[in-house]
């Protein structure tokens, strides 16, 4: 008997595919291609105490200078890197089922797959079904910051925001990062 998982986009149990790329695992509808799930092939580096850093940004170039920021300014020595929001949310549930700790979510919030809004809400969701405490998470994005944003936020509290802006200059982005780099270790505490 085909082995079969639920499709969201389908509706039903569905026959999957399998694909290996770069460091993952993904595991998607044989019918529509919807993502079903993701899997990380090489095991999670420890985070000790410390705990873990996701960052999730479309942005491969965006998510490789805060991953470097984080470990270099020793933030946090395991970061984890994600392209979307349903990657982010997939390993999320994954990382609480583990028990392991996690000190902050950096999310974009315009990305494809899922955006940030919608896998914030999809943690809390997550954080309330398992008992765990609420993860901060700090919006770092070129979306401007209107009252429905704000308002958003405080739904997610703990959540901040900070823009990284719309300049096409690298040099401009990796201030933006420092900042965020900055806002971090003042707000949750020094390098662990």
């Amino acid at each position: 008997m085909e082995e079969t998982r639920y499709c969201l986009c389908c509706g039903e149990k569905v026959p999957f595919n399998t694909i290996e790329r770069h460091d993952k695992r993904e595991v998607t509808c044989a019918y529509c291609g919807f993502t079903l799930d993701v899997e990380q092939l090489h095991s999670l580096q420890d985070a000790g105490n410390a705990g873990y850093a996701l960052v999730t940004d479309d942005s491969k170039f965006t998510r490789m200078l805060i991953e470097d920021l984080i470990k270099e300014k020793g933030f946090s020595s395991a970061v984890l890197s994600f392209e979307n929001g349903f990657e982010l949310v997939s390993s999320y549930s994954k990382l609480i089922a583990e028990k392991k700790a996690i000190k902050i979510a950096v999310i974009d919030i315009s990305m494809p797959v899922m955006d940030g809004l919608t896998a914030a809400r999809a943690m809390r969701v997550l954080e309330v079904q398992n008992g765990v405490e609420k993860v901060p998470v700090v919006f770092f994005s070129a979306v401007k910051a209107d009252q429905s944003l704000r308002e958003q936020m405080e739904s997610l509290s703990p959540a901040n925001y900070i823009n990284k802006g719309s300049d096409p200059d690298p040099g401009k982005l990796i201030e933006r990062v420092e900042y965020l780099l900055t806002y971090l270790i003042d707000k949750y505490g020094s390098p662990a």
